[in-house]
């Protein structure tokens, strides 16, 4: 059973460029929303997996099956990767959608939902030394108190009635921007539930409430942790 984690923000507060610490040999990242990726150097690091480049690390698949499909290549084929980056997640949801938006009826909602828990339960039977890393959007909502939660994006309620969607997940992590006493900005995770969001994580696992968002970091600190 491989690793799984979800690292939930808003855009432009470092989700994505913390893949930048991982290791582009034993990283293969599924890139949802097929844009480019927002750290230096990235296009040497990272190439297009085809038939003339078997060994590519990038591919961009954004439907269920496109990306059910990649994981169990990386899995039975590519034994030399260790993490996969699944990014831009909420936007596989979001095409599902839009591809579909003409038919009339509940039962749409009902198969998204199922194509997420689908795709979020699938690192259970992939193999153990393996971390898969999903990045979503997070989004702004209220619960049955009339309390503010954030949680990760999702379609709308319809898809929240069927499915919790950070359930599916023992690691939570949430992105987050602070000042620090210089008042210069610092990028990171948080790790544990400030009251308002659904972060989580296993009491000891991380030292910190606040750590960098480095994904290398992440994973040192899990497999520290699972030893």
């Amino acid at each position: 059973m491989a690793q799984s984690i979800l690292v939930i923000a808003d855009s432009g507060t470092g989700k994505s460029t913390s893949i930048r610490t991982l290791d582009p040999k034993e990283t293969f990242i599924i890139n949802i929303a097929n844009k480019p990726l927002p750290f230096k150097g990235y296009k040497s690091k990272y190439t297009q997996i085809s038939k003339e480049n078997p060994k590519g690390n990038l591919t961009a698949a954004s439907s269920a099956p496109g990306i059910i499909k990649a994981m169990k290549h990386v899995n039975d084929k590519m034994s030399d990767i260790k993490t996969i980056v699944v990014d831009d997640w909420q936007y596989m949801s979001s095409f599902e959608y839009f591809d579909r938006a003409n038919e009339k009826g509940y039962d749409k909602f009902t198969q998204i939902a199922a194509n997420l828990a689908m795709v979020a339960k699938l690192p259970k039977d992939l193999r153990d030394d393996l971390t898969v890393i999903f990045l979503t959007h997070s989004e702004d909502s209220t619960d049955i108190n009339g309390n503010r939660k954030i949680k990760a994006k999702t379609i709308g309620k319809m898809i929240d009635n069927t499915l919790t969607l950070e359930g599916l997940f023992s690691i939570v992590l949430f992105g987050k921007v602070n000042k620090n006493d210089d008042g210069e900005l610092e990028y990171g995770f948080e790790t544990q539930n400030n009251g308002e969001n659904t972060c989580k994580s296993p009491m000891g696992m991380f030292e910190d409430k606040f750590i960098p968002n480095d994904l290398q970091f992440v994973i040192s600190c899990i497999e520290e942790y699972n030893k």
